[in-house]
């Protein structure tokens, strides 16, 4: 198993809580790694993204409520989610993204872990 994904549960409208996601590999083999997001009835979208440079992304709805960041004592990259909505509720997944090489063409290998619940309650 690749990507470990922990953290998740009920929480009320307002509150926080912090997902990580363990690697079986050092956090900074991948180039990209990442939280998406599953609504039931939805398209899973990207939630937010880190670099192996450090530089972050994030989707408009989250900016200023969830932050992504990298734990090197730990070898995980967590998702500490504040200010929760009723529309922030999710299975959330892991994934990362590593590029390399087979002979003379470049290659992208991808890898989700296995979701974990987000319910938020008003």
């Amino acid at each position: 198993v690749q990507l470990q994904a922990s953290g998740g549960g009920l929480v009320q409208a307002g509150g926080s809580l912090r997902l990580s996601c363990a690697a079986s590999r050092s956090i900074y083999d991948y180039n990209i790694m990442a939280w998406h997001r599953q609504a039931r009835g939805k398209q899973r979208e990207l939630v937010a993204d880190i670099s192996s440079g450090g530089r972050t992304n994030y989707v408009d709805s989250v900016k200023g409520r969830f932050t992504i960041s990298r734990d090197t004592a730990k070898n995980t990259v967590d998702l500490q989610m504040h200010s929760l909505k009723d529309e922030d509720t999710a299975v959330y997944y892991c994934y990362a993204i590593q590029y390399g090489r087979e002979g003379l063409a470049r290659r992208k290998y991808e890898y989700w872990g296995k979701g974990t619940q987000v319910t938020v309650s008003s």
